[in-house]
């Protein structure tokens, strides 16, 4: 991007740490995400080959109405990353080794949580690999009924949209007990298990789709059991999640594995202090732009208004990437800035470019700071910005953060729908390309797209 009017305070430092929506770190590294199932002679067990892949997951909103697909959504990872991570395959070679790769591949260690990898077709001579993972409540918001119809639909969506005829599933359920392998059944949790699987496997099979495989285990740690919900003689102990390969790529892209969902929605959650001292700021903030705006008006300088404006929140861009930390009059300066919707059009571009874990910082400090219709808008660009980086289940955090601020955000409303049927990032670069088209008209060089 073009070097702003005024220079960082900081110009040496680059890449400083802070709260972010993607921490501060290496540049991520190059993968193919996806994971691939060798097959063997009937009656082997699978040998899984794990990638890093796309994931989603979402509880439903309050008030909201009982959509068969409300109930979780869906992301995909960006195609294209910076460095030399190396596309080869990550082994795994049994469901323990699997269930221990379901934090990395959600972003956080589920609970109570029915997690599903959607197999993709393969090539000719080649396995298939997992398109898509998508993680479900077991106590969503307003009951269990209908849960087995609700999850079906998702996933025969998600199916229909990758081409795939197989899934792989596991329940994560502190109430679960492994059932005893000969008549009794055990506990009564695990009995929940097998009849939820059973039913997901009827309502699939009506439409060609099959479940590979499907199993349960109480909680992802170290050393816990896991029994098949098909085969009650199969079961092991799950190897250490944090020391599985998938795990291991997961971090050399700079992404945490979080301890539980809820870190992720405190992460966008308002906060009340910084709100407070933004809100103090932003009416002066708001009548020094429309005094600007107006003055730009009278004299046909619209274009450089909206310039030196865009120019402005680049600058403090590049402020955050050197490790500043904005004042609430800065802030409010920013928020008065991206009320007008070209330059906030503009900004969609950051998230492809040089400056995307910056920008990204930005639009979180933003959306922590401000209430209402500027929170949505700004956690809408926080939600395309992980959605672009390949982060399914932050971004969905972002866009229900928007949409709870002002259900009828256009933006959020668009991004929710594309990550809820899973559409593929690189189908949203055309967002990030009229953002580079909107400052090119403006007069600025944002550099080039890198995702």
């Amino acid at each position: 991007m073009t070097t702003p009017a005024n220079p960082p305070r900081d110009a040496g430092a680059r890449r400083g740490g802070g709260e972010s929506g993607e921490p501060a770190g290496p540049p991520a590294r190059q993968h193919s995400d996806s994971a691939r199932i060798d097959r063997r002679p009937q009656g082997a067990r699978p040998r899984l080959c794990l990638r890093p892949s796309f994931v989603g997951s979402r509880t439903r909103r309050t008030g909201e109405e009982d959509d068969p697909a409300a109930g979780v959504l869906c992301g995909q990872p960006s195609p294209v990353y910076r460095g030399g991570y190396s596309a080869r395959p990550l082994r795994v070679d049994d469901p323990g080794e699997l269930i221990a790769a379901v934090p990395a591949m959600v972003g956080f260690y589920p609970s109570r949580s029915l997690v599903v990898a959607v197999l993709g077709p393969s090539e000719p001579g080649a396995s298939p690999a997992i398109a898509a993972v998508l993680r479900f409540d077991l106590e969503p918001e307003g009951g269990r009924r209908g849960l087995a119809a609700s999850f079906a639909a998702l996933i025969g969506q998600i199916c229909a949209a990758e081409r795939a005829t197989e899934v792989l599933a596991v329940i994560v359920d502190d109430r679960a007990g492994r059932p005893a392998r000969k008549a009794q059944r055990g506990a009564r949790s695990g009995a929940a298990g097998r009849a939820l699987i059973g039913a997901l496997a009827e309502r699939l099979g009506a439409d060609g789709i099959r479940i590979g495989g499907a199993w349960a285990v109480a909680a992802i740690e170290e050393g816990r059991p896991w029994w098949s919900l098909f085969d009650r003689s199969e079961g092991g102990a799950v190897p250490d999640p944090s020391a599985s390969t998938v795990a291991l790529a997961h971090v050399l892209d700079g992404r945490p594995i979080l301890r539980s969902r809820s870190e992720l929605t405190d992460r966008v959650a308002v906060d009340a202090a910084l709100c407070a001292e933004v809100g103090a700021q932003l009416d002066s903030a708001v009548a020094v732009a429309r005094d600007r705006f107006a003055r730009a008006v009278r004299h046909d300088e619209l274009p450089g208004y909206r310039r030196r404006s865009l120019e402005h929140v680049l600058w403090q861009v590049a402020n955050i990437e050197s490790g500043a930390l904005l004042t609430a009059r800065e802030i409010a300066e920013i928020v008065a800035a991206l009320r007008d919707r070209v330059v906030r059009d503009a900004m969609f571009a950051l998230a492809a470019g040089d400056h995307a874990a910056a920008a990204e910082r930005l639009w979180l400090t933003l959306a922590r700071g401000s209430s209402g219709s500027d929170r949505a808008e700004f956690a809408a660009l926080l939600g395309y910005s992980a959605y672009l980086r390949g982060d399914g289940p932050f971004a969905g955090i972002a866009l229900e953060a928007a949409l709870d601020a002002d259900p009828s955000n256009a933006m959020a409303i668009l991004l929710e729908t594309a990550l809820r049927a899973g559409m593929r990032p690189e189908q949203l670069r055309r967002l990030a390309r009229s953002g580079y088209a909107t400052a090119a008209w403006l007069g600025v060089d944002l550099g080039p797209m890198i995702r």
